[in-house]
């Protein structure tokens, strides 16, 4: 036993390396720190868990109010088009006369309605509120202290708020499918060309009509985060990815600018109704998806870097 430990003692002699571990090793032992360079057992990935945020954010009033408002849209819709099936002056073209011929009609027309606007100010609200509110509570220095990687903390934040969009943009066609249903019926799919598709086969047309409005609007949730993490206002992180989807709409409208429109963020926006079509066209679905993927990718990147260097004081 005795000339074990003069071994283990004549190696360390002679190793500095060994000698620079055993000594570090007995600091940290003296001082209750692990090797993370926090007290012993703290575990970095273990703060700001996934499940304890999300449920913070779901007992949030703004949340309720958001999940009431896209659930009260399409009872709010119904009872416009029948108040205003007396009036024989009411058609607009497209599928917003066809409406009220089945529940997928009535799903399209909920979608186009509320694309222009209402989604995006879901998508600004949960990003672009991540970061902005806890400084504005003056909690962000507390979570850091904690401490919470920076990385993480962004990290984290960021999947709560894509996953409370992606259940808010879905509690909104849902709702409509159910009251088209009750209110117009299971029937067939018409097109504004005349195509008719089978229920079952709309409904399919419909999922993914949701996934490419998902994957578009990560532009606005790429846009709201870098707002968020620049402004200690919520409300400004908001407002400003808002105003940037209102401008870039109104320039979309501008046929002077004939190319161009195509590298504006919203300019394939409804590019999802083609896939209601009979024989789908993927050029502006495929077109779409790569430019709000490039668009989110790059504000996402200069999130995390302003984020990592910004200087935390609230």
């Amino acid at each position: 036993m005795t000339e074990h430990k003069r071994d283990d003692l004549s190696d360390v002699h002679t190793d500095p390396a060994a000698l620079d571990d055993l000594t570090s090793a007995a600091q940290r032992e003296s001082l209750g720190v692990g090797t993370s360079g926090g007290v012993a057992g703290y575990d970095p990935r273990r703060t700001l868990r996934f499940g304890v945020e999300l449920r913070r954010q779901l007992g949030r009033r703004r949340t309720h109010l958001l999940l009431g408002l896209v659930a009260l849209l399409p009872i709010v819709l119904a009872v416009a088009f029948e108040i205003g099936t007396t009036n024989a002056n009411r058609r607009q073209g497209g599928f917003i006369d066809l409406a009220t011929v089945s529940a997928p009609n009535f799903v399209v027309v909920t979608l186009i309605v509320a694309g222009g606007f209402l989604l995006p100010m879901i998508v600004a609200l949960y990003f672009g509120d991540v970061i902005a509110s806890e400084a504005s509570w003056s909690s962000l220095k507390y979570l850091l202290t904690i401490p919470v990687p920076r990385h993480r903390l962004l990290r984290q934040k960021a999947l709560v708020a894509a996953a409370l969009s992606v259940l808010t943009i879905t509690v909104l066609p849902l709702t409509a499918l159910v009251v088209g249903v009750i209110c117009y019926g299971a029937g067939d799919a018409i097109s504004p060309t005349g195509e008719a598709a089978p229920f079952w086969t709309a409904v399919v047309s419909l999922l993914m009509c949701i996934g490419y409005i998902v994957v578009h609007l990560a532009w606005i949730a790429g846009l709201a985060l870098l707002l968020s993490v620049s402004t200690d206002a919520p409300l400004g992180a908001v407002g400003g990815a808002l105003v940037a989807s209102v401008v870039s709409l109104m320039l979309d409208q501008i046929t002077a600018l004939e190319d161009l429109r195509n590298f504006l963020p919203t300019h394939y926006a409804y590019a999802w109704t083609d896939l209601m079509a009979a024989e789908i066209n993927w050029t502006n679905i495929a077109n779409g998806a790569l430019s709000a993927t490039c668009y989110a990718t790059a504000f996402c990147l200069l999130a995390g870097r302003h984020f990592a260097r910004k200087d935390i004081t609230s």
